[in-house]
């Protein structure tokens, strides 16, 4: 999968109160307070929301005012570092990845330009997040006594979602798409100032990878399609008929958990929206494919799904193909023992009789009529000699 999400069914009762015993449950905490020994380290945006929504679980962010790299050496385990940005990924045991980042603030040369760095308090750093329920953070060490200088808090409760600073969706328009994430993840709504100046997001002025990476990370949510539907909502993208499809792939996912087997819903999701050329003739593909009329054979079936890629087939399945779960549950399993060559050999003259042939043997083999190399190659040459004197 792409990621992780949490999601609130019910808002529990937030009270800052409880961060210090939940802070001790959470896993890899005390790695963290071990590496940073006498240097202070802060949990901050995501997972300290989450903790105060009562998450078992959450990808741990860390910031420090020192070193991150020093940090991040000191964990052990796998890392990954952007010095750029001063910023590193550990991969601890237990599938635990931490983000270390040192405390910084953020300039923006032109809309949509990746940032300019430089060192910051932790509460600086705060002040450069994206909505006021990301911009809290809670020491690692020492009393855990929660930093919330923009008021997450209550905008958690309340259940709304806040720009930090007017210029925000100026500086990185994936801020809108995010934003839509945690609104349809955490039943938040836009207060009117940030609904406001959400309606100057202007997404062409970041890359297109940026934005894919962005939508692959909603896609893996619970129920990505209400984040999309958001998105369209918002004026962000035209992604139509994108969230219908990709509320019709949740439901096939949940009616028919075999198909996760087969295609990884994440990906399928993502491709029914990603902007670009190779997304949008996928989509068609498999548009055309939904709506192609019944196969009347499973050979047929083998036939028409077989030069398709899994997510396709899922988009197509999704739109009405249901023809295809045949495919997926038994069909994609079958093989000939022979090929073409085989019927070659065997004196067949080379063209479409060969394909006549190849299409009766997996008709027969599909249906459990055929036994072996021999088998095949007899049926295929039947049907060969049959076709000849039709």
């Amino acid at each position: 999968m792409l990621g992780k999400s949490f999601h609130v069914t019910s808002r529990p009762d937030i009270d800052p109160a409880t961060l210090p015993e939940r802070l001790e449950a959470l896993p890899g905490v005390a790695e963290l307070r071990e590496a940073a020994g006498d240097k202070q380290a802060y949990l901050v945006g995501g997972a300290v929301r989450d903790l105060l929504l009562g998450a078992k679980r959450a990808d741990l962010d860390v910031v420090v005012e020192q070193d991150a790299r020093g940090l991040a050496a000191a964990l052990g385990g796998e890392r990954v570092e952007h010095d750029r940005f001063s910023t590193a990924k550990v991969a601890l045991g237990d599938d635990l990845d931490i983000d270390i980042a040192r405390a910084r603030t953020e300039t923006y040369e032109h809309p949509g330009a990746l940032p300019e760095v430089q060192p910051a308090s932790v509460e600086t750093d705060l002040g450069r997040r994206d909505f006021t329920i990301n911009a809290m953070a809670l020491p690692l060490s020492g009393e855990a006594e929660l930093i919330d200088p923009h008021g997450g808090v209550d905008d958690l409760r309340a259940g709304v979602l806040r720009v930090l600073h007017d210029a925000s969706f100026a500086d990185d328009p994936t801020r809108g798409l995010r934003g839509a994430r945690y609104a349809a993840r955490l039943d938040l709504e836009l207060d009117p100032e940030t609904e406001r100046l959400l309606g100057k997001a202007d997404l062409s002025t970041v890359s297109e990878d940026r934005v894919i990476s962005e939508l692959g990370r909603t896609a893996v949510e619970e129920t990505p399609s209400r984040a999309l539907a958001l998105v369209a909502d918002w004026g962000l993208m035209d992604l139509d008929p994108g969230p219908r499809l990709a509320a019709a792939i949740e439901r096939l996912y949940r009616d028919h958990p075999r198909w996760d087997e087969f295609a990884d819903r994440g990906t399928v999701v993502l491709l029914a929206v990603a902007p670009g050329d190779h997304p949008a003739r996928l989509r068609g593909r498999a548009a055309k494919l939904a709506r192609h009329a019944t196969p009347g054979s499973a050979a047929q079936i083998q036939v028409l799904a077989h030069d398709h890629v899994p997510a396709v087939l899922a988009m197509a399945r999704a739109a009405g193909a249901d023809w295809l779960d045949d495919y997926v549950d038994r069909l994609r399993h079958v093989e000939l023992e022979i090929d073409g060559y085989d019927l070659l050999e065997a004196g067949a003259p080379q063209g479409a009789a060969v394909g006549t042939g190849l299409n009766a043997a997996l008709e027969a083999k599909l249906n459990g009529a055929v036994d072996g190399h021999e088998d095949e190659l007899r049926i295929a040459l039947d049907a060969i000699r049959a076709a000849d004197k039709g």
